[in-house]
């Protein structure tokens, strides 16, 4: 049985957007289906070629093995690798190395490293690793990133609806990289919004994944260029991509927890166009 899947997303501009109907709209930006039981499951986008995968070892380890697009001998050849275990605590083995995650715990694997391995569970504990990879110029040592080495601060209000903590895991100020940035955002009691004010960055894209969303609750997910916004309905383990020119915030039914990563020219975390509410359209 094959372990391992992709799926080629292809860009759409924003002109091409405001066309979209709602199953166009979900193809063309929404991953519903990243978690399957001994499996690892990709996303091969066409914004700055970031790679979002999920992989559920449950019986057996699971190797990440390169992909036809990448016309690679091995994953890693020329892209580095951003992992977040999701679930129980795991373990992944590059090049030998056993690193254990905990839960929200991230390991960035760097240019080069040959061989990743997802071990499966040996009890009842079952990890869910969430990654992202991107191109990758250089080679940067391998890291694991717990939650006292990340960098975390506290935004928003909860008169706005939108307290939330944001725990920044692989970022410049962390780990080396070459383009890549991981990270996680907890909404806090009472405050359903992420990410507002909206903003673009036209000089990367984004990707979220939401969890910890209970199974019967959503999220609306707001993207698009801000006159022309659209929304996608999201549920638990699910993930959505966000061009370069789209906004990307959402409201959710119930507390939940997203991982954002982006990838492009620019390290510089707080580089951000800002789009004030009244501005939206």
């Amino acid at each position: 049985m094959k372990h391992q899947s992709y799926t080629s997303q292809y860009a759409i501009s924003p002109k091409e957007f405001k066309k979209l109907d709602t199953e166009e709209l979900r193809a063309s930006f929404l991953m519903e289906n990243l978690f399957g039981e001994d499996k690892i499951n990709m996303n091969y986008t066409h914004y700055d070629r970031v790679i979002v995968g999920g992989a559920l070892p449950v019986h057996q380890d699971l190797s990440l093995d390169t992909i036809d697009p990448l016309k690679s001998d091995y994953f890693l050849e020329r892209r580095e690798l951003g992992i977040i275990n999701i679930g129980d605590t795991g373990e992944v083995i590059a090049d030998g190395v056993t690193y254990t995650l905990d839960n929200k715990e991230a390991l960035y694997l760097g240019k080069g490293v040959k061989s990743v391995l997802f071990k499966a569970s040996d009890g009842e504990a079952q990890p869910v690793f969430y990654f992202n990879s991107a191109p990758a110029h250089a080679s940067y040592p391998s890291k694991k990133i717990s939650e006292s080495d990340a960098e975390k601060v506290v935004v928003g209000a909860q008169e706005t609806s939108n307290h939330r903590k944001i725990r920044k895991l692989i970022v410049n100020s962390v780990v080396q990289t070459c383009q890549l940035q991981m990270g996680l955002t907890e909404l806090q009691p009472g405050s359903v919004w992420n990410t507002f004010p909206a903003h673009t960055h036209d000089r990367r894209m984004e990707v979220y994944l939401y969890f910890d969303l209970p199974a019967e609750q959503r999220v609306c997910h707001f993207l698009g260029d801000p006159q022309q916004t659209r929304h996608i309905w999201i549920k638990n383990q699910q993930a959505v991509l966000s061009p370069p020119w789209s906004i990307h915030s959402g409201a959710g039914t119930a507390s939940y927890t997203f991982i954002w990563g982006m990838a492009g020219e620019n390290l510089d975390y707080g580089d951000m166009d800002v789009v004030a509410p009244s501005e939206l359209r």
